[in-house]
């Protein structure tokens, strides 16, 4: 991976551009969260939580679920459990960071007493915002890259990070770059429902709405990715995208079939 070499330290590129994406999408919680009345501090405080959940999260989906071009499966890192730990090869899947997170940023919630649906809402377009930023890592890494094309956007990989039987072909779909579109349009999206409809939605809506929009996204884009996770010959992220999506639309509808109270004011 390309980075920069202090001593024997190397800091990657890669990691660079996903703090990056976490500090942007904090900072745009911190909004959210100052716009609703509520204490600014808590998106700071609650980061650390949240980035660690995200980042175990991502690893264990990763582990389970390895793309091909890893050169590993699942029953590789069992035979070798050390390899679980070395993130700094590479392998971090967005699935497991989303659900690692929000695991973190629930248990955050329950011990500082705040309502975790309402700070799911805060977090919400952030977690687009740093998703859109994050991809540009793979952009840096030569990865997440499509199908061959000539379209004039094409990204040209060379030739040692082409995947097998692909080697002699110069240019790529740039889902990287598909994906970060997708995130900040679903940001705008999410920032926009939340203040036409503020007196319509409820709390947890804002989320829902997010578990609706990216599952969308990348269920579509995994159509063109050539480097995919696979169990039992299933392309795993992308039915998981299509469950997590029908799940929360129904439950986003199902919420909203009751009868609709007047709101009160959600404390911190």
């Amino acid at each position: 991976m390309p980075g920069i070499d202090i001593g024997p330290l190397r800091i990657h590129y890669y990691g660079i551009i996903l703090m990056l994406g976490a500090l942007a999408g904090a900072w745009l919680a911190s909004v959210e969260a100052r716009r609703r009345g509520q204490n600014t501090e808590i998106v700071w405080d609650g980061l650390v939580w949240v980035l660690i959940g995200g980042i175990i999260g991502a690893r264990l989906w990763h582990v389970l679920t390895p793309p091909v071009s890893m050169g590993k499966t699942f029953m590789d890192y069992l035979a070798n459990p050390l390899d679980m730990l070395k993130v700094w090869e590479g392998g971090l899947g967005i699935p497991g960071a989303v659900v690692g997170g929000g695991l973190a940023l629930y248990i955050y919630c329950r011990r500082r007493k705040l309502n975790f649906l309402l700070w799911a809402d805060i977090a919400a377009p952030g977690l687009a915002l740093g998703q859109a930023i994050g991809r540009w890592g793979n952009f840096v890494n030569q990865e997440v890259y499509g199908k061959p094309t000539t379209l004039p956007w094409a990204v040209r990989i060379d030739p040692a990070f082409r995947y097998p039987g692909f080697e002699n072909i110069e240019t790529f779909h740039p889902l990287f770059l598909y994906e970060s579109l997708w995130n900040f349009g679903l940001m705008a999206v999410l920032l926009w429902l939340g203040r036409r409809y503020e007196s319509w939605l409820k709390a947890g809506d804002i989320f829902l709405i997010y578990l609706i929009g990216y599952p969308l996204g990348r269920f579509l884009l995994e159509f063109l990715r050539l480097d995919v996770s696979r169990v039992g010959g299933v392309n795993i992220n992308q039915l998981l995208m299509v469950v997590v999506a029908l799940v929360a639309a129904g439950v986003l509808i199902w919420r909203h079939r009751q009868p609709q109270e007047k709101a009160a004011p959600v404390k911190e």
